[in-house]
């Protein structure tokens, strides 16, 4: 008798080749999605890519996780439930604070009601969370201590002085951030991940559910939305070189993030779902690897074959952090995963991927104006 998975937002980038990745092991797939404009376009069997992907992997119903009836449909019976439904972007959350709560926050609400009414057959839940959970996450210290400072003081990124400091002003570097380490978000939606995060670690041991924690670090790879103009450098920069238009660089182009290549995630993402060795842990799901904004830029120059003017422009954007790389040691012990695919080889095949393809308009300069019209956004 074949085994049940429900993924929750799994039609997006994630979720699609999370269900075929589920299918390829024998299990029948169930997935709950809204198909939101912003991540599918107005048009998601004709503009979305995931949504094309599932077609032979699994069971879409069309729906949020926030609303009952919908998830009654796609629940079943399923064993498991990979909760990845959420809105993303750290910076579009701080205005939209409401819509983020009640999506990431109510959502994660309203699967816990059900599960704790009985009357189901699941017995693990994993909850997809973020490396934003941490804030600024770990650093060492002029003497090799590791610290974790606290969120960047305005006044300090307006007179450009953008990484974090010691207590004793002089400079800190990045370092690896545990699974342990002290949780500080900075942004509406770190403290959305964090939260839902908590009510699955606080809620499923009562009812007899295994809950399992991913914090995904920066997560990219061929069938990334290229429309959605709130999350992910990597499509909003390959969109505005397909479109021929400058790069604004934010701070001194400096800043680092741990790229993992969605091929990895998927993986980690079903050894959580089903390897008894996982149950109640919290993993990060990264690399180990910093990669600075400019190192980004001119990587995908090299593989897209063109370039724009890249702008190092000073902006910055408040609930920004400057660095997070993960610790991943806990990944490699417990569940025996170390990610495959390096930076350059998964970005080479995230430009071929998107070489040709239609980038839409250019909502990622509204993005820009709606956060400086709320003060968000700080020119430099």
């Amino acid at each position: 008798m074949s085994r049940r998975a429900l993924i929750t937002g799994g039609a997006g980038f994630i979720g699609s080749r999370l269900a075929a990745r589920f299918a390829r092991s024998g299990w029948d797939v169930d997935v709950l999605d809204p198909l939101s404009e912003q991540v599918h376009g107005v048009d998601p069997v004709r503009t979305s890519a995931s949504l094309r992907g599932l077609e032979d992997s699994a069971r879409l119903t069309i729906g949020s996780v926030s609303d009952p009836d919908a998830l009654e449909a796609a629940l079943g019976d399923a064993e498991v439930v990979v909760h990845l439904a959420a809105e993303t972007g750290t910076g579009q959350s701080m205005y939209e604070i409401g819509r983020y709560a009640d999506v990431n926050v109510g959502g994660t609400a309203t699967l816990l009601d059900r599960l704790v009414r009985g009357g189901h057959s699941v017995r693990r839940v994993v909850v997809a969370s973020s490396r934003a959970v941490y804030g600024e996450g770990a650093y060492a210290d002029a003497d090799g201590r590791i610290v974790y400072p606290a969120g960047r003081d305005d006044a300090r990124l307006r007179a450009g002085e953008f990484d974090p400091a010691g207590a004793d002003g002089r400079p800190l570097r990045p370092a690896p951030t545990p699974e342990d380490a002290p949780l500080a978000p900075t942004s509406v939606y770190g403290i959305t991940k964090l939260t839902q995060e908590s009510l699955v670690r606080a809620v499923s041991p009562a009812v007899g559910i295994e809950p399992v924690t991913l914090r995904y670090q920066n997560v990219y790879g061929p069938g990334q939305s290229l429309r959605n103009p709130y999350t992910g450098i990597l499509s909003i920069f390959t969109g505005l070189i397909a479109r021929g238009e400058p790069i604004n660089v934010f701070e001194d182009g400096l800043p680092s993030r741990d790229f993992v290549y969605v091929d990895d995630v998927v993986e980690a993402t079903f050894l959580a779902a089903t390897e008894p060795a996982a149950a109640g842990g919290v993993f990060n799901v990264g690399t180990g690897v910093g990669t600075s904004v400019l190192d980004v830029v001119r990587a995908l120059f090299t593989a897209a074959g063109a370039e724009v003017p890249a702008i190092v422009s000073g902006d910055y954007r408040l609930g920004d952090i400057r660095h997070n790389i993960a610790d991943t040691t806990r990944l490699r012990e417990t569940l025996g995963f170390v990610p495959a695919t390096d930076f350059a080889t998964g970005l080479a095949a995230f430009a071929a991927w998107a070489d040709g393809r239609d980038v839409g308009a250019d909502g990622y300069r509204q993005s820009l104006e709606e956060l400086e019209s709320r003060n968000l956004l700080r020119r430099g």
